[in-house]
């Protein structure tokens, strides 16, 4: 049984290189693939939103002196090549997609309107969303937060590469140790870096809990999915 009907799977673009420094690794695909396609299975109801540093990063584009809505708008050319890679690997493997883009450009998306993509889930189409908010200066982490409040998903889930949040990176600090909870209201107090600050305040504000867990390892999204305490779970409750 899933514990959750819908959900907004965050995926950073950066994941999809694997072991390669850049672009997409197919076997990095196809696991994302075969897991999400079982997560179909067990009838939840799945939008995606995919970064694009693996392609483009804007901000780092604006660092080296490009303009920074141009970086932006090359950034959001990398998550619709994303996008659709991973419409691609999971239409190979049986499961219905569309991909949806917050900027015109058809016929390679279809444009989002936030009904049209809750009928695609109903309908029980994976739904990818591309573009991020369709803005400049707002990350895919803002336009996941977005998306997972406008589908009405009961959580958005960020698959990275760490297995939850922690109190400092663990990557550079031995002693940080794991949250298995904590509120939006700690993340703050303790400046903890899960999104940036407009993504997480908009989770906050309109009760939209995150769950932080490590997608790299196959099997831990159908774990997620089913309640298994694995990651971080972030909402405005105390534990």
């Amino acid at each position: 049984m899933a514990a959750y009907k819908r959900v907004l799977l965050k995926l950073s673009g950066e994941s999809l290189m694997g072991a390669q420094q850049y672009g997409i690794d197919p076997s990095r695909l196809a696991d994302y693939a075969s897991d999400i396609k079982e997560a179909c299975a067990m009838g939840v109801q799945m939008g995606i939103v995919i970064g694009g540093g693996n392609i483009f990063r804007g901000l780092s584009g604006a660092s080296k002196g490009f303009d920074r809505v141009k970086g932006d708008q090359m950034g959001m050319l990398a998550t619709v090549i994303n996008s659709l890679a991973l419409s691609s690997a999971l239409e190979s493997t049986g499961v219905k997609t569309k991909v949806l883009t917050a900027v015109r450009m058809e016929p390679i998306g279809e444009f989002y309107n936030k009904w049209r993509a809750i009928e695609l889930l109903e309908q029980g189409y994976v739904t990818i969303f591309s573009c991020g908010t369709g803005n400049p200066f707002f990350t895919t982490d803002t336009g996941s937060s977005l998306r997972g409040i406008e589908i009405e998903a009961d959580a958005m889930l960020k698959g990275t590469r760490v297995d939850g949040i922690y109190t400092a990176d663990p990557e550079k600090d031995p002693t940080a140790t794991k949250f298995d909870r904590i509120t939006y209201d700690e993340i703050y107090a303790r400046g903890l870096k899960v999104m940036d600050l407009t993504a997480t305040t908009m989770c906050m504000e309109n009760n939209l809990p995150i769950v932080v867990f490590d997608m790299d390892t196959p099997g831990n999204l159908l774990k997620v999915l089913r309640g298994e305490p694995i990651g971080t779970y972030v909402s405005n409750e105390k534990a």
